[in-house]
């Protein structure tokens, strides 16, 4: 698994932004971006700064829940049967909402 300070640091990159640009999206100065992109251990509101500036949002998920979580955000194909079936005929099909009953509790 990709320590948290490497996939902020990914985001940025593939947003196509250099550590400067974070001065302007996050209030930092490059060498305290720079400090903590490479060995930080930021704080919670420095964290949600930075997701902010990265377009990014910061998330609990449930362990269960990780790898369905990161199939969706990877767009590859996961089992949804479970999810499914709970859900009504009227509903939206699950590739209108993939997010739909993931971080519910399984009962």
């Amino acid at each position: 698994m990709t320590s948290l300070l490497d996939q902020i640091k990914q985001r940025r990159l593939n947003l196509g932004l250099k550590q400067h640009d974070m001065m302007m999206r996050v209030g930092m100065s490059r060498q305290q971006y720079q400090r903590l992109e490479s060995k930080g251990n930021p704080r919670l509101d420095t964290l949600e700064l930075i997701a902010m500036g990265l377009k990014s949002e910061l998330m609990l998920v449930p362990r269960e829940k990780t790898e369905a979580v990161r199939a969706v955000l990877e767009d590859t194909d996961i089992d949804h049967s479970a999810h499914n079936s709970r859900s009504s005929e009227t509903e939206r099909p699950l590739s209108d909402d993939p997010w739909r009953g993931l971080l519910e509790d399984d009962q």
